[in-house]
């Protein structure tokens, strides 16, 4: 069997809503929806999602940024996202591969560090994780905000701009 992880293509969109509802339980986001999203996240340059498939059946899926910071002289970090595998193929090796992949990408990338974060309730996650060498940094905090727009509305599909 021969496990492929490539970046995400427009047509895969259709398998990609059905993988995320493995995430959590949640209902699938629609097409129309995902097709919005990926337009969005295809104006960064350094943030893509990703596609496990083996033997050419989608089988999983992450979402990698790679950015720059302010602060550790202006180090990269990388942010993995979205992390799904399909139920069925959950304990084979896929997440593992996937994750292999994320800290390769990276590494290329010249990155000092790759976070993810996770759900408390997610322990079966928590104990993948750290299996694979990740260990908890930090404190992560998170507050609900209610949107006041469309934020793809407010973008009309490009980047904002960079203050003078």
């Amino acid at each position: 069997m021969t496990l492929e992880i490539r970046k995400i293509r427009r047509k895969d969109l259709a398998v990609l809503v059905e993988l995320m509802a493995g995430l959590d339980g949640e209902a699938p986001s629609g097409l129309a929806h995902a097709q919005r999203v990926f337009r969005e996240m295809s104006c960064y340059r350094s943030y893509a999602g990703y596609l496990a498939c083996m033997n050419g059946e989608p089988v999983g899926t992450f979402s990698l940024l790679v950015f720059p910071t302010l602060a550790h002289g202006g180090a990269f970090e990388a942010l993995v996202e979205a992390v799904v595998v399909a139920p069925e193929w959950r304990g084979r090796g896929i997440g593992g591969a996937m994750m292999a992949e994320a800290m390769r990408l990276a590494a290329e990338a010249g990155c000092y560090k790759l976070m993810l974060s996770s759900n408390l309730k997610r322990e079966d996650a928590h104990r993948f994780y750290r299996s694979l060498g990740f260990r908890q940094h930090g404190v992560s905090f998170c507050i609900d905000i209610v949107p006041l727009g469309d934020p793809y509305k407010a973008l009309n599909g490009e980047l904002v701009p960079a203050p003078d």
